[in-house]
């Protein structure tokens, strides 16, 4: 079996691609952003976490080959995606009705690091879209040696970790603002208002965008 990663030449181009593409911010920045700056960095760095964890999964999904499946299946694309736009708006929902506790934010989080960590894994493994962009981003820097799910698994890891290390820079950058807030109960308040809103606006997006006619 031939080693996993492509030559130099290709590699440094599929890495140069990929922080261009992680740095840039999307939906899974928005969300992170969202949560660290309204309930601090452990929040932020478990959603991180969660978030990276379904990237890792859409890697695997796409080189298993049912991103082919999504392609081509516009019930399978529509039903995960309405699935994943749900649980955004219902995460929105729940931020909108969260009411700030008097003074400082404790620093043992009020929601449980695990189910953060579950949050930002369901938003990103229910999003159809990632598993595509893994299937249609990887091959172009596969080369032409035999490739196997591994050639493939390996790239996606790589484009995964990279992105955790900027969604780690957003979570800690949008944490320091989540300390200043201190314990003013009126900008929390509207801190939860503003995540809130963007977890809807999210959720809102991805239902109506990128739908697919029946084949």
């Amino acid at each position: 079996m031939s080693f996993p990663l492509p030559p130099w030449p290709l590699l440094s181009a599929f890495l140069l691609a990929s922080f261009i593409l992680a740095i840039t911010p999307g939906p899974g920045v928005l969300f992170i952003v969202a949560r660290s700056a309204t309930q601090g960095r452990r929040v932020g760095m478990a959603s991180v976490l969660g978030v990276a964890a379904g990237n890792l999964g859409s890697a695997a999904i796409a080189s298993a080959g049912l991103a082919a499946l999504f392609a081509v299946s516009a019930f399978a694309f529509n039903v995960v995606k309405i699935a994943g736009a749900g649980y955004l708006i219902y995460m929105g929902i729940r931020a909108l009705r969260r009411q700030p506790e008097p003074g400082p934010i404790p620093s043992q989080p009020v929601q449980p690091l695990g189910q953060v960590f579950r949050d930002g894994f369901i938003v990103s493994i229910l999003n159809p879209k990632t598993a595509i962009f893994f299937a249609a981003f990887l091959p172009q820097f596969l080369g032409t040696q035999p490739v196997t799910a591994i050639h493939s698994m390996a790239l996606g890891g790589l484009f995964v970790l990279i992105a955790t290390c900027t969604d780690t820079l957003y979570a800690l950058a949008a944490g320091s603002l989540a300390a200043r807030l201190g314990g003013d109960l009126r900008l929390r308040r509207w801190g939860n208002v503003l995540s809130g809103t963007i977890f809807i606006g999210l959720g809102v997006w991805a239902a109506l965008t990128g739908q697919r006619a029946a084949q």
